[in-house]
């Protein structure tokens, strides 16, 4: 069993070093003097231009166009699908080929463990970081293209978890499949935005939008899925992050 699976990363990093894991280098075409050394979203079939909107999807859009393997996926050169055991290391704790191997004997789709916010439901919790603007043309776009997935949308938005951060492993025919639904949707929500006055964070509307549809798209079609621990290889402050989860909650 062939697996690819993406780590995208902007700048030198750590990488791991089992063959399954293919380092890219994304938004290249909107740098071209910085040379990583590794693979780049610039080649073949791509979208590198759009990085600064669609973030780490440029790389999900050079795997899909441009690699064949049997099992195909996504992670982050900050986050990693890891054992989630507390006494290992964090770079240890980065599942191996062999791991991967092991999974993909009796799943098809794995995806990280669910995001809980709790007080707050996707919906809400977008708006309050983002504003409602883009999440209307989202619907807008569901609505258009796949009409029958709309109430799934709207259970989604509706809910206090998701699959978050763009990872995924799926085997390929699925990753493919994902992908020629995803990439119309956040093409025709462009046709429906304007990014113009937007900070350099929230220019990565496309990038965030993009998360609260893995689920739409799991359920709409039925699909069964194994959820893995998602370790972010650098500290966290997580009292700053929950500060501003609730300032942006109840300030807004």
């Amino acid at each position: 069993m062939r697996i690819a699976i993406a780590v995208a990363t902007h700048k030198a990093y750590w990488m791991p070093k089992d063959p399954c894991y293919v380092p890219l280098q994304v938004g290249k075409a909107l740098h071209p003097e910085l040379d990583l050394g590794i693979a780049t979203d610039a080649t073949g079939d791509a979208i590198s231009a759009k990085n600064a909107s669609y973030c780490e999807l440029t790389a999900l859009y050079w795997l899909w166009k441009n690699v064949h393997a049997d099992v195909k996926g996504l992670v982050h050169y900050r986050r990693h699908f890891t054992h989630g055991h507390p006494l290992v290391k964090k770079r240890a704790a980065v599942l191996k080929e062999a791991d991967w191997q092991a999974l993909f004997a009796t799943a098809d789709i794995v995806v990280p463990e669910r995001r809980e916010y709790y007080i707050e439901t996707n919906r809400s919790h977008y708006v309050h970081a983002h504003g409602a603007r883009d999440l209307i043309a989202l619907r807008e776009s569901v609505a258009r293209l796949h009409p029958e997935a709309l109430s799934f949308f709207d259970v989604q938005m509706g809910r206090t978890s998701a699959h978050m951060f763009n990872m995924m492993v799926m085997r390929a025919a699925l990753f493919d499949a994902y992908c020629a639904w995803l990439f119309p949707i956040l093409a025709d929500v462009e046709q429906h935005t304007d990014l113009t006055g937007y900070d350099a964070y929230q220019r990565r509307a496309y990038g965030f939008l993009s998360e609260l549809l893995l689920d739409v798209w799991l359920d709409a079609n039925g699909l069964a899925y194994r959820e893995c621990p998602v370790t972010f290889l650098e500290r966290q402050n997580w009292l700053k992050k929950g500060g501003s989860f609730l300032m942006r909650k109840f300030l807004r």
